[in-house]
């Protein structure tokens, strides 16, 4: 944690795993509050995503203003699997309809990247969506990243007034989140 040149107070990011399954993050000083901080964000859990075995399978991950038990001091949240995207534990459409996230993300593991330069073999990517409410005049917000197990950003995306349906990774994370 700390403050940045301008005395903001930082955003802290922490993974946590369980039975050496990566199970979410713990978000300490504040919330990401821009568009390019959740992408920055994006990028940390991208690149835990490509350690070896951390993550299985393709996965949903929910923001959650809630506080783990027994919380470090500063810690504001949460940011936790939901479960994989396939298979028989995977998460239900319409999940998040009652009570939707401030953040989506969808990370996936090198097993099922397909990397966008033939030599980044290896790499993990990940999608983030932030819903907005459009009939409010509210826009989506979306990024999308892709690293190597070096922590190499090969590729970085972020929009703003996104289309869920126009990328695949939003397109699931949106339905995740429709009634």
């Amino acid at each position: 944690m700390g403050t940045n040149d301008f005395g903001h107070e930082l955003v802290g990011i922490s993974p946590f795993h369980a039975d050496g399954t990566l199970r979410g993050f713990v978000i300490s000083g504040r919330w990401p509050n821009t568009t390019k901080e959740w992408a920055q964000l994006l990028v940390l859990a991208v690149r835990v995503a490509t350690m070896p075995g951390l993550l299985p399978t393709t996965t949903v991950f929910g923001a959650r203003e809630e506080l783990p038990d027994d919380p470090e001091p500063g810690t504001v949240g949460l940011v936790l699997a939901e479960g994989p995207v396939l298979g028989e534990c995977a998460v239900s459409p319409g999940r998040f309809a009652v009570h939707q996230p401030p953040a989506l993300l969808m990370l996936h593991p090198p097993s099922e990247t397909r990397p966008s330069l033939p030599e980044c073999v290896g790499a993990a990517s990940g999608c983030l969506l932030l819903p907005g409410i459009p009939h409010l005049g509210l826009e989506h917000r979306a990024a999308w990243v892709e690293t190597e197990a070096d922590g190499t950003v090969t590729s970085m995306i972020s929009r703003v007034g996104v289309d869920p349906i126009s990328h695949p990774d939003t397109a699931v994370l949106a339905m995740l989140l429709a009634a």
